[in-house]
């Protein structure tokens, strides 16, 4: 996660709706027409059917509270508009609450195919979908509620599983690999990067491996990891995480395939 940002977050008014600008609107058009090919084709069955029941507008940015209102229906959950920041321990809080925290502001056209933070497309295009089914939001919370009682010192150990299924996920249907997590659906280059890029390693999902692995959030993945089922996640539920990151601690970081990043001065 970037430490600052260029953007304001929006504020909702009394009634939890957000002035969008006519701008805005046409930007979160143009990602959706340009997104939705791709994760038609790519993108996992348990996205694509989220997408379907939430029906989401194509030609407006959504309002959290619409989109609360179907969310809560079918798995209790809700979306709340936030700065474009939030710290670890707010963003477990929340998770356990079955709350998604959603930057309010959406990325402006010079940052249109790539934007560090998360911004409203990635928030409800991207992560919404999932959390319409039952399964998904239990894992969400159950990475919510471990965050609550591990130390600070080991958000950064919790965090990376929830990187590799939720943000950069992998799940094989049949003989197809498919993308599912969020990060991938909402990412004009890397959903396709993920699947057909044949210098990144698809490793098999494992708790402790994924723990261990280092990730950068400014470039498309070298490795991800690959869930036979959503099962896997439903069993990840019942393991006790924080004696899972006390092993991967003491196993200590896999080394970094991705080039260090640099600070370039003039």
């Amino acid at each position: 996660m970037p430490k600052d940002t260029k953007y304001v977050a929006k504020q909702p008014d009394e009634n939890g709706f957000i002035a969008y600008s006519d701008a805005d609107n046409a930007v979160w058009r143009d990602l959706v027409a340009q997104q939705q090919p791709s994760v038609n084709a790519l993108a996992a069955r348990a996205f694509l059917e989220g997408q379907k029941k939430l029906n989401l507008p194509t030609h407006r940015v959504p309002q959290c509270v619409e989109v609360s209102q179907v969310l809560t229906d079918l798995t209790g959950w809700k979306v709340e508009p936030v700065s474009a920041l939030i710290g670890f321990s707010r963003f477990f809080k929340m998770l356990s609450e079955c709350t998604f925290p959603a930057a309010s502001f959406i990325r402006d056209r010079e940052s249109f195919d790539y934007i560090e933070e998360p911004d409203i497309f990635h928030e409800i295009y991207g992560h919404t979908p999932l959390l319409t089914d039952a399964r998904f939001a239990k894992f969400s919370q159950f990475i919510g509620k471990t965050g609550l009682v591990c130390d600070k010192a080991d958000y950064a150990w919790l965090i990376r599983l929830y990187w590799f299924t939720v943000e950069f996920g992998l799940i094989k249907e049949g003989e197809t690999i498919k993308a599912l997590g969020s990060g991938l659906a909402s990412s004009p280059s890397e959903l396709g990067h993920a699947i057909h890029e044949p210098s990144v390693v698809r490793k098999p999902f494992d708790v402790i491996d994924i723990l261990r692995t280092p990730y950068r959030i400014d470039i498309n993945q070298p490795i991800y990891f690959v869930l036979e089922s959503v099962d896997q996640l439903l069993e990840t539920c019942q393991r006790d995480l924080l004696a899972d990151i006390a092993n991967a601690r003491s196993l200590g970081l896999h080394a970094p395939t991705y080039p260090e990043k640099t600070n370039v001065s003039e």
